[in-house]
């Protein structure tokens, strides 16, 4: 069962008890990403995650690292587009520490230029090593393609220019503006019990902040195809087509749509390009909601000389599923596939604190296992036919890295 406790100020505090593990898990929600940032401070949200680990008032970047290496616990962080999670797992009986350390972090860091200034060099590696990898980065440039200047077409690492211009003063005020308490949650899942929460309450339940607009303005998206051209040994493709929004009534039939499409192994993506064709080593599709948006990507790379034949297989296979739909085999396998997932998945406190710690901040509520479980199994073939038949109906957006730069002659 997940209890729930509001803060006077209004941070979230969600936990879930497992008693038959050994471990906790420990997360720290905000409501905040690259969406909520400008062109001139684009990435300011990552550094400042990095800087979190980078020393407090009482503790160097080196303490913080050994305080969790020590108990033999692990911690970390990452970043999206709609907000920002700082985490930590460790044994049970070091969950109170572990929240301690965290919040330290949070409240005390002291973002002291000599750290700046190296961990700027930090991200300054990151982001050419993102270059280096072009079946990363073309998903980036898909987002640019879909979104043009809205700020969920930004990439979340920022750039060389806007790297180079944070200050410490920036990041205390984005700190001001964006850490809220309004926008915060605190996740906890394993071992525990309700002490945690009154020491989480205790913790961060009386800081003070006043909610600011943030950029809740709707995207308008575009069929647009761009293409780089760089060294490369394949041609990455992406093709992005408009999906929903998180929370809405079809997602499920959504989630089952692009598990036929190209989320397993026994995709029609899969076995057509890669075991039919032999076209590409790594070829799927995903789904990405955001708060008023979607995105459903194909991706797929291959040698140059078959970018044509890759384009028009997968061309193919999403005009097949608009025009003659699934089959009730693909509807029953893909049902209890998801089902089998999201089990297993429930056997990690890590997987447990993000699923809490996610609902709590953009759904504001929580659906047991056995809803959900009802929530797929409720999907009916012509659900994900009508949603398949609208979604492939429209056009598509396009992004290309090859070492031509040279979209398919047939796009």
């Amino acid at each position: 069962m997940i209890k729930k406790f509001t803060c006077d100020n209004g941070v979230r505090i969600v936990m879930e008890e497992i008693p038959t593990v050994r471990s906790a898990a420990i997360g720290i929600w905000i409501a905040t990403g690259s969406r909520d940032e400008t062109l001139k401070n684009n990435g300011i949200s990552h550094f400042l995650e990095h800087m979190f680990f980078k020393g407090t008032e009482t503790k160097s970047a080196k303490e913080i690292a050994e305080s969790f290496d020590s108990i033999g616990g692990q911690v970390n962080a990452f970043t999206s587009k709609e907000y920002t999670c700082y985490y930590a797992k460790v044994l049970d009986n070091y969950a109170a520490y572990a929240l301690e350390t965290l919040a330290d972090m949070f409240f005390n860091s002291t973002f002291v230029e000599e750290e700046m200034n190296k961990e700027k060099n930090v991200v300054s590696e990151e982001i050419k090593m993102y270059e280096d990898t072009p079946d990363d980065i073309v998903h980036d440039l898909l987002s640019k393609a879909v979104y043009k200047n809205h700020s969920l077409g930004y990439p979340i690492l920022g750039t060389e220019e806007t790297l180079a211009s944070f200050t410490r003063e920036g990041l205390k005020q984005y700190m001001h503006d964006m850490y809220t308490p309004d926008r915060v949650v605190i996740s906890i899942a394993g071992n525990v019990n309700d002490e945690l929460i009154q020491q989480a309450a205790k913790l961060f339940g009386s800081y003070e902040g006043v909610s600011r607009l943030t950029n809740d303005i709707p995207p308008e998206t575009f069929a647009e195809k761009v293409s780089r051209q760089k060294e490369t040994e394949q041609a990455h493709l992406c093709l992005g087509f408009e999906g929903l929004p998180i929370g809405h009534k079809d997602i499920y039939s959504l989630i089952i749509l692009n598990n036929i499409l190209g989320g397993s192994m026994s995709s029609r993506l899969f076995q057509e390009v890669r075991e039919q064709r032999g076209l590409a080593y790594s070829v799927f599709s995903y789904h990405s909601s955001f708060q008023d948006s979607g995105l459903m990507t194909i991706y797929g790379g291959t040698g140059a000389s078959q970018l044509d034949e890759l384009f028009e297989t997968m061309q193919a296979t999403f005009a097949s599923l608009k025009t003659e739909g699934i089959s009730e085999k693909e509807l029953h396998n893909s049902k209890e596939q998801l089902k089998g997932s999201l089990m297993l998945s429930l056997e990690s406190t890590n997987s447990r604190m993000s699923r809490n710690g996610k609902n709590e901040l953009v759904l504001k509520k929580h659906r047991s296992l056995d809803e959900i479980v009802s929530l797929i199994d409720q999907v009916t073939l012509e659900s994900v036919n009508n949603l398949g038949e609208g979604i492939f109906s429209s056009d598509f957006s396009a992004a290309l890295i090859s070492p031509d730069g040279k979209l398919p002659a047939t796009m």
